[in-house]
Protein backbone atom coordinates (compact mmCIF):
# COMPACT_ATOMS: atom_id res chain seq x y z
CA UNK A 1 0.00 0.00 0.00
CA UNK A 2 1.20 3.44 -1.07
CA UNK A 3 1.97 5.55 2.42
CA UNK A 4 -0.37 8.33 0.84
CA UNK A 5 -3.12 5.88 0.31
CA UNK A 6 -2.54 4.49 4.43
CA UNK A 7 -3.02 8.07 5.23
CA UNK A 8 -5.82 9.23 3.32
CA UNK A 9 -7.75 5.85 4.29
CA UNK A 10 -6.48 4.89 7.35
CA UNK A 11 -4.59 7.40 9.54
CA UNK A 12 -6.58 8.19 12.50
CA UNK A 13 -9.56 6.66 10.89
CA UNK A 14 -10.18 3.54 11.50
CA UNK A 15 -7.58 0.37 12.18
CA UNK A 16 -5.82 -1.97 9.56
CA UNK A 17 -4.20 -5.38 9.91
CA UNK A 18 -1.36 -5.46 7.72
CA UNK A 19 -0.10 -9.33 7.29
CA UNK A 20 3.38 -9.72 7.26
CA UNK A 21 4.34 -6.06 7.32
CA UNK A 22 7.45 -7.05 8.17
CA UNK A 23 8.55 -10.47 5.79
CA UNK A 24 11.14 -13.06 7.46
CA UNK A 25 10.90 -11.16 10.65
CA UNK A 26 14.38 -11.84 13.05
CA UNK A 27 12.94 -10.68 16.96
CA UNK A 28 16.33 -7.63 17.81
CA UNK A 29 15.50 -8.30 21.24
CA UNK A 30 15.80 -11.51 23.74
CA UNK A 31 13.62 -11.77 26.61
CA UNK A 32 16.00 -12.19 29.04
CA UNK A 33 17.62 -9.17 27.45
CA UNK A 34 14.36 -6.56 27.73
CA UNK A 35 14.34 -8.49 31.71
CA UNK A 36 18.21 -6.99 32.04
CA UNK A 37 17.18 -3.68 30.61
CA UNK A 38 13.89 -3.69 32.85
CA UNK A 39 16.41 -3.33 36.10
CA UNK A 40 18.37 -0.12 34.58
CA UNK A 41 17.49 2.69 36.80
CA UNK A 42 17.03 4.88 34.08
CA UNK A 43 14.95 2.57 32.03
CA UNK A 44 10.73 3.06 32.33
CA UNK A 45 9.37 -0.18 32.70
CA UNK A 46 6.19 -1.67 34.41
CA UNK A 47 4.88 -5.13 35.27
CA UNK A 48 1.24 -5.90 35.22
CA UNK A 49 0.13 -8.89 36.91
CA UNK A 50 -3.42 -10.16 36.46
CA UNK A 51 -5.05 -11.97 39.54
CA UNK A 52 -7.41 -14.60 37.99
CA UNK A 53 -10.73 -14.29 39.46
CA UNK A 54 -10.54 -18.03 41.07
CA UNK A 55 -7.76 -16.45 43.48
CA UNK A 56 -9.00 -13.31 44.04
CA UNK A 57 -12.23 -15.08 45.31
CA UNK A 58 -10.15 -17.37 47.31
CA UNK A 59 -8.45 -14.58 48.86
CA UNK A 60 -11.55 -13.08 49.59
CA UNK A 61 -13.39 -15.39 51.32
CA UNK A 62 -9.76 -16.20 53.68
CA UNK A 63 -10.65 -12.43 54.21
CA UNK A 64 -13.96 -12.61 54.95
CA UNK A 65 -15.09 -9.84 52.49
CA UNK A 66 -15.51 -10.09 48.42
CA UNK A 67 -13.68 -6.89 47.77
CA UNK A 68 -16.60 -4.27 47.98
CA UNK A 69 -16.32 -3.80 44.32
CA UNK A 70 -19.07 -4.61 42.23
CA UNK A 71 -16.41 -6.53 39.47
CA UNK A 72 -14.88 -8.60 42.87
CA UNK A 73 -15.68 -11.85 41.02
CA UNK A 74 -13.61 -10.11 37.61
CA UNK A 75 -9.60 -10.39 36.78
CA UNK A 76 -8.19 -7.44 39.05
CA UNK A 77 -4.48 -6.40 37.32
CA UNK A 78 -2.14 -4.75 40.12
CA UNK A 79 1.21 -2.26 38.34
CA UNK A 80 4.23 -2.23 39.98
CA UNK A 81 6.83 -0.03 38.12
CA UNK A 82 10.62 -0.64 37.55
CA UNK A 83 13.36 -0.12 38.40
CA UNK A 84 13.13 -3.87 38.84
CA UNK A 85 16.30 -7.03 40.61
CA UNK A 86 15.98 -9.99 39.19
CA UNK A 87 14.61 -11.74 42.17
CA UNK A 88 11.55 -10.24 41.48
CA UNK A 89 11.10 -12.15 38.29
CA UNK A 90 11.79 -15.38 39.97
CA UNK A 91 8.91 -14.40 41.91
CA UNK A 92 6.18 -14.07 39.29
CA UNK A 93 3.28 -16.62 38.46
CA UNK A 94 3.97 -18.80 35.32
CA UNK A 95 1.38 -17.02 33.39
CA UNK A 96 -0.77 -14.03 33.14
CA UNK A 97 1.39 -10.92 33.85
CA UNK A 98 3.48 -8.43 31.25
CA UNK A 99 6.77 -6.82 30.86
CA UNK A 100 6.49 -3.69 29.56
CA UNK A 101 9.49 -1.39 28.56
CA UNK A 102 9.88 1.81 27.18
CA UNK A 103 11.84 4.02 24.97
CA UNK A 104 13.43 0.93 23.82
CA UNK A 105 14.62 2.21 20.53
CA UNK A 106 16.84 4.40 22.32
CA UNK A 107 19.11 1.78 24.32
CA UNK A 108 19.35 -0.97 21.36
CA UNK A 109 19.87 -0.07 17.75
CA UNK A 110 18.59 -3.11 16.01
CA UNK A 111 14.94 -1.38 17.62
CA UNK A 112 15.54 2.10 16.17
CA UNK A 113 16.30 0.05 12.94
CA UNK A 114 12.79 -0.51 12.85
CA UNK A 115 11.92 3.09 12.56
CA UNK A 116 12.76 3.82 9.50
CA UNK A 117 9.56 1.72 8.03
CA UNK A 118 7.47 4.91 9.11
CA UNK A 119 9.58 7.11 7.95
CA UNK A 120 6.45 8.34 5.40
CA UNK A 121 5.01 10.15 8.58
CA UNK A 122 6.93 13.26 10.15
CA UNK A 123 9.58 12.10 13.08
CA UNK A 124 8.70 14.21 15.42
CA UNK A 125 5.35 12.42 15.30
CA UNK A 126 7.23 9.65 16.57
CA UNK A 127 7.58 8.75 19.94
CA UNK A 128 9.29 5.67 20.61
CA UNK A 129 9.04 1.90 20.88
CA UNK A 130 7.93 0.24 23.57
CA UNK A 131 7.65 -3.40 24.32
CA UNK A 132 6.03 -6.00 25.99
CA UNK A 133 6.83 -9.54 26.77
CA UNK A 134 4.11 -11.50 28.11
CA UNK A 135 3.55 -15.10 29.15
CA UNK A 136 1.08 -17.10 28.41
CA UNK A 137 -3.06 -15.25 28.93
CA UNK A 138 -0.60 -11.96 29.46
CA UNK A 139 -2.33 -9.11 29.16
CA UNK A 140 -2.67 -5.22 30.58
CA UNK A 141 -6.68 -4.88 30.51
CA UNK A 142 -9.04 -3.80 27.47
CA UNK A 143 -8.33 0.00 27.53
CA UNK A 144 -8.01 2.95 24.89
CA UNK A 145 -4.75 4.82 23.78
CA UNK A 146 -5.05 8.81 23.00
CA UNK A 147 -2.31 8.10 20.03
CA UNK A 148 -1.69 6.62 17.54
CA UNK A 149 0.03 3.02 17.07
CA UNK A 150 1.16 0.59 15.67
CA UNK A 151 1.48 -2.88 17.32
CA UNK A 152 4.00 -5.14 15.57
CA UNK A 153 4.21 -9.05 17.14
CA UNK A 154 7.92 -10.09 17.18
CA UNK A 155 7.53 -13.05 19.12
CA UNK A 156 5.03 -15.96 19.54
CA UNK A 157 1.70 -14.97 19.09
CA UNK A 158 -1.29 -12.43 20.53
CA UNK A 159 -4.70 -12.36 20.12
CA UNK A 160 -6.02 -8.87 19.96
CA UNK A 161 -9.52 -7.71 20.14
CA UNK A 162 -10.81 -4.44 18.95
CA UNK A 163 -14.23 -2.18 19.32
CA UNK A 164 -14.67 0.07 16.00
CA UNK A 165 -17.97 1.36 17.58
CA UNK A 166 -17.86 5.01 17.64
CA UNK A 167 -20.42 5.18 20.73
CA UNK A 168 -18.24 2.12 22.60
CA UNK A 169 -18.42 3.15 26.44
CA UNK A 170 -15.13 4.67 27.78
CA UNK A 171 -15.23 4.80 31.60
CA UNK A 172 -12.83 3.62 33.37
CA UNK A 173 -12.88 0.67 36.44
CA UNK A 174 -12.29 1.98 39.59
CA UNK A 175 -10.77 -0.96 41.34
CA UNK A 176 -6.74 -0.35 39.44
CA UNK A 177 -4.12 2.37 39.05
CA UNK A 178 -4.48 0.92 35.04
CA UNK A 179 -7.18 2.82 33.23
CA UNK A 180 -8.89 0.18 32.40
CA UNK A 181 -12.46 0.04 30.40
CA UNK A 182 -15.28 -0.96 32.76
CA UNK A 183 -16.90 -2.27 29.50
CA UNK A 184 -15.34 -4.34 26.75
CA UNK A 185 -17.33 -5.84 23.81
CA UNK A 186 -14.85 -6.56 20.38
CA UNK A 187 -16.19 -5.98 17.00
CA UNK A 188 -13.15 -7.15 15.26
CA UNK A 189 -10.37 -10.24 16.44
CA UNK A 190 -7.46 -11.67 15.21
CA UNK A 191 -4.52 -13.61 15.99
CA UNK A 192 -1.36 -11.65 15.04
CA UNK A 193 1.90 -14.06 14.26
CA UNK A 194 5.49 -12.54 14.08
CA UNK A 195 5.77 -10.04 11.34
CA UNK A 196 1.99 -8.99 11.57
CA UNK A 197 0.98 -5.52 12.52
CA UNK A 198 -2.00 -4.23 13.60
CA UNK A 199 -2.57 -0.37 13.41
CA UNK A 200 -5.01 1.47 16.03
CA UNK A 201 -5.98 5.14 15.19
CA UNK A 202 -6.53 7.50 18.56
CA UNK A 203 -9.92 6.26 20.80
CA UNK A 204 -9.94 2.51 19.46
CA UNK A 205 -10.84 0.41 22.46
CA UNK A 206 -8.59 -3.12 22.60
CA UNK A 207 -7.31 -6.11 24.14
CA UNK A 208 -4.25 -7.88 23.88
CA UNK A 209 -3.67 -11.55 25.33
CA UNK A 210 -0.60 -13.54 25.19
CA UNK A 211 -0.94 -16.94 23.65
CA UNK A 212 2.20 -18.39 25.52
CA UNK A 213 4.74 -16.21 25.71
CA UNK A 214 5.36 -13.58 23.38
CA UNK A 215 6.49 -9.99 22.85
CA UNK A 216 5.03 -7.09 20.72
CA UNK A 217 6.64 -3.88 19.76
CA UNK A 218 4.39 -0.56 20.48
CA UNK A 219 5.68 2.05 18.09
CA UNK A 220 3.20 5.09 19.49
CA UNK A 221 3.28 8.51 18.41
CA UNK A 222 3.62 11.82 20.52
CA UNK A 223 -0.14 13.29 20.47
CA UNK A 224 -0.03 16.25 23.71
CA UNK A 225 -3.37 17.12 24.54
CA UNK A 226 -4.64 20.38 24.45
CA UNK A 227 -4.38 20.77 28.03
CA UNK A 228 -0.56 20.05 27.72
CA UNK A 229 -0.38 22.56 24.65
CA UNK A 230 -1.94 25.04 26.21
CA UNK A 231 -0.12 25.03 30.48
CA UNK A 232 3.56 24.66 28.34
CA UNK A 233 3.07 27.71 25.76
CA UNK A 234 1.53 29.62 28.93
CA UNK A 235 4.91 29.21 31.10
CA UNK A 236 6.84 29.75 28.15
CA UNK A 237 4.80 33.04 27.49
CA UNK A 238 5.38 33.62 31.22
CA UNK A 239 8.89 33.94 31.00
CA UNK A 240 8.47 36.90 28.35
CA UNK A 241 6.50 38.81 30.34
CA UNK A 242 8.03 41.68 32.83
CA UNK A 243 7.03 41.84 36.34
CA UNK A 244 5.21 45.34 36.10
CA UNK A 245 3.04 44.11 33.32
CA UNK A 246 -0.32 43.38 35.63
CA UNK A 247 -3.81 43.55 35.42
CA UNK A 248 -4.68 47.10 35.79
CA UNK A 249 -7.48 49.08 36.05
CA UNK A 250 -7.11 52.96 35.70
CA UNK A 251 -10.67 54.04 34.69
CA UNK A 252 -12.20 52.67 38.07
CA UNK A 253 -15.17 54.15 39.66
CA UNK A 254 -16.39 53.89 43.14
CA UNK A 255 -17.42 50.15 43.83
CA UNK A 256 -20.97 49.11 45.72
CA UNK A 257 -18.98 46.94 48.88
CA UNK A 258 -20.98 44.27 47.64
CA UNK A 259 -18.18 42.13 46.03
CA UNK A 260 -19.22 42.22 42.81
CA UNK A 261 -16.96 41.37 39.28
CA UNK A 262 -18.63 43.58 36.90
CA UNK A 263 -18.24 43.75 33.38
CA UNK A 264 -15.96 46.36 33.37
CA UNK A 265 -13.39 44.14 35.38
CA UNK A 266 -14.07 41.19 32.80
CA UNK A 267 -13.02 43.53 30.30
CA UNK A 268 -10.27 44.15 32.09
CA UNK A 269 -9.04 41.27 32.49
CA UNK A 270 -9.75 40.20 28.58
CA UNK A 271 -7.45 42.81 27.52
CA UNK A 272 -4.51 41.65 30.29
CA UNK A 273 -4.58 38.70 27.98
CA UNK A 274 -4.39 39.87 24.28
CA UNK A 275 -3.36 36.14 23.22
CA UNK A 276 -7.56 34.65 22.99
CA UNK A 277 -9.89 35.76 21.16
CA UNK A 278 -12.45 36.19 23.63
CA UNK A 279 -15.36 37.03 21.74
CA UNK A 280 -15.14 33.42 19.29
CA UNK A 281 -18.78 31.95 20.47
CA UNK A 282 -17.77 28.66 19.37
CA UNK A 283 -14.62 28.34 21.91
CA UNK A 284 -17.07 29.62 24.85
CA UNK A 285 -13.82 31.57 25.92
CA UNK A 286 -15.92 34.27 27.34
CA UNK A 287 -18.05 32.22 29.75
CA UNK A 288 -14.64 30.24 30.55
CA UNK A 289 -13.28 33.55 31.50
CA UNK A 290 -15.56 34.29 33.82
CA UNK A 291 -15.70 31.22 36.19
CA UNK A 292 -11.98 30.85 35.70
CA UNK A 293 -11.41 34.44 37.07
CA UNK A 294 -13.97 34.21 39.75
CA UNK A 295 -12.31 30.75 40.72
CA UNK A 296 -8.56 32.45 40.31
CA UNK A 297 -9.10 35.95 42.20
CA UNK A 298 -10.49 34.25 44.94
CA UNK A 299 -7.81 32.54 46.20
CA UNK A 300 -5.38 33.39 48.57
CA UNK A 301 -2.02 34.39 47.41
CA UNK A 302 -0.82 31.92 50.11
CA UNK A 303 -1.23 28.62 51.02
CA UNK A 304 -3.78 29.32 53.96
CA UNK A 305 -7.24 27.61 53.21
CA UNK A 306 -10.15 27.21 55.09
CA UNK A 307 -10.84 23.96 57.06
CA UNK A 308 -13.83 21.83 55.95
CA UNK A 309 -16.46 21.42 59.13
CA UNK A 310 -15.41 18.31 61.05
CA UNK A 311 -18.93 17.89 61.73
CA UNK A 312 -20.92 18.81 58.59
CA UNK A 313 -24.40 20.16 59.39
CA UNK A 314 -27.55 17.64 59.29
CA UNK A 315 -30.56 18.62 58.07
CA UNK A 316 -31.89 18.78 61.23
CA UNK A 317 -29.21 20.86 62.69
CA UNK A 318 -29.43 23.14 59.79
CA UNK A 319 -33.20 23.81 60.11
CA UNK A 320 -33.24 24.51 63.68
CA UNK A 321 -30.00 27.35 63.50
CA UNK A 322 -32.30 28.92 60.78
CA UNK A 323 -35.13 28.68 63.11
CA UNK A 324 -33.36 30.31 65.31
CA UNK A 325 -31.39 33.04 63.05
CA UNK A 326 -28.00 31.88 64.28
CA UNK A 327 -25.33 34.03 63.59
CA UNK A 328 -22.82 33.09 60.83
CA UNK A 329 -19.20 34.47 60.56
CA UNK A 330 -16.99 34.20 57.32
CA UNK A 331 -13.87 32.89 58.04
CA UNK A 332 -10.84 35.28 57.19
CA UNK A 333 -9.00 33.44 55.29
CA UNK A 334 -11.80 32.79 52.65
CA UNK A 335 -11.98 35.24 50.22
CA UNK A 336 -15.47 35.94 48.81
CA UNK A 337 -16.59 37.92 45.30
CA UNK A 338 -19.50 37.09 42.99
CA UNK A 339 -20.63 37.81 39.44
CA UNK A 340 -23.61 37.86 37.57
CA UNK A 341 -24.81 34.84 35.59
CA UNK A 342 -28.46 35.48 34.08
CA UNK A 343 -30.96 36.54 36.62
CA UNK A 344 -28.78 34.75 39.06
CA UNK A 345 -25.02 34.56 40.39
CA UNK A 346 -22.13 32.82 41.06
CA UNK A 347 -20.81 33.02 44.06
CA UNK A 348 -17.07 32.25 44.77
CA UNK A 349 -15.16 31.63 47.72
CA UNK A 350 -11.75 30.68 47.93
CA UNK A 351 -11.68 29.25 44.72
CA UNK A 352 -15.08 26.97 44.69
CA UNK A 353 -17.73 27.90 42.90
CA UNK A 354 -21.75 28.11 43.63
CA UNK A 355 -24.98 29.26 42.05
CA UNK A 356 -27.25 31.04 44.00
CA UNK A 357 -29.31 34.35 44.05
CA UNK A 358 -27.64 37.88 43.42
CA UNK A 359 -29.63 38.51 47.29
CA UNK A 360 -27.58 35.95 48.95
CA UNK A 361 -24.43 36.86 46.93
CA UNK A 362 -24.46 40.20 48.08
CA UNK A 363 -24.94 39.23 51.85
CA UNK A 364 -22.31 36.84 51.99
CA UNK A 365 -19.43 38.79 50.10
CA UNK A 366 -20.57 42.45 52.03
CA UNK A 367 -20.85 41.40 55.38
CA UNK A 368 -18.64 39.65 57.70
CA UNK A 369 -21.18 37.86 59.63
CA UNK A 370 -24.77 37.82 59.60
CA UNK A 371 -27.80 35.95 60.37
CA UNK A 372 -29.37 32.86 58.87
CA UNK A 373 -32.37 34.07 59.32
CA UNK A 374 -31.23 37.05 56.76
CA UNK A 375 -30.47 34.37 53.99
CA UNK A 376 -33.15 34.07 50.94
CA UNK A 377 -35.75 31.30 52.02
CA UNK A 378 -35.58 29.51 48.59
CA UNK A 379 -33.98 26.15 48.94
CA UNK A 380 -30.71 26.56 46.42
CA UNK A 381 -29.93 29.66 48.80
CA UNK A 382 -30.33 27.43 51.94
CA UNK A 383 -28.40 24.39 50.00
CA UNK A 384 -25.60 27.47 49.23
CA UNK A 385 -24.95 28.45 53.14
CA UNK A 386 -25.01 25.27 54.66
CA UNK A 387 -22.11 24.25 52.03
CA UNK A 388 -19.97 27.30 52.38
CA UNK A 389 -20.45 26.14 56.06
CA UNK A 390 -19.30 22.50 55.45
CA UNK A 391 -16.61 23.91 53.81
CA UNK A 392 -15.30 25.82 56.66
CA UNK A 393 -15.87 29.18 54.19
CA UNK A 394 -18.46 30.17 57.15
CA UNK A 395 -18.87 29.25 60.60
CA UNK A 396 -21.89 28.92 62.75
CA UNK A 397 -21.25 31.18 65.92
CA UNK A 398 -22.56 30.58 69.13
CA UNK A 399 -22.30 33.55 71.61
CA UNK A 400 -18.82 34.89 71.12
CA UNK A 401 -17.20 32.58 69.34
CA UNK A 402 -17.77 29.41 67.02
CA UNK A 403 -20.16 26.68 67.28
Amino acid sequence: MPPARFLRDYWQKRPLLIRGAFADFRNPVEPDDLAGLACEELALSRIVVEERNGKRQTEARARGRDGGHPDAGESRWVLHTGPFAEGDFARLPPTHWTLLVQDVDKWDADVAALLPVFSFLPGWRVDDVMISYAEDGGSVGAHVDQYDVFLLQGLGRRRWQIDTNPDAPKAFRGDTELKLLSAFAPSHEWVLEPGDMLYLPPGVPHHGVAIGPCMTYSVGMRAPSQAELLVDFAETLAETLPEEARLSDPDLTPARGDGEIDEAAIERVARAMPWFDWNRKDTGLDDRLRAWFGRFITRYRSAQAAAPNPRPLTDAAFARAVERNAPVGRNPWSRCAWMRDGRGARLFASGDEHACSVALARLVCSQPGFGLGDVPASAADRATVRALVDAGHLALMRGGGRA
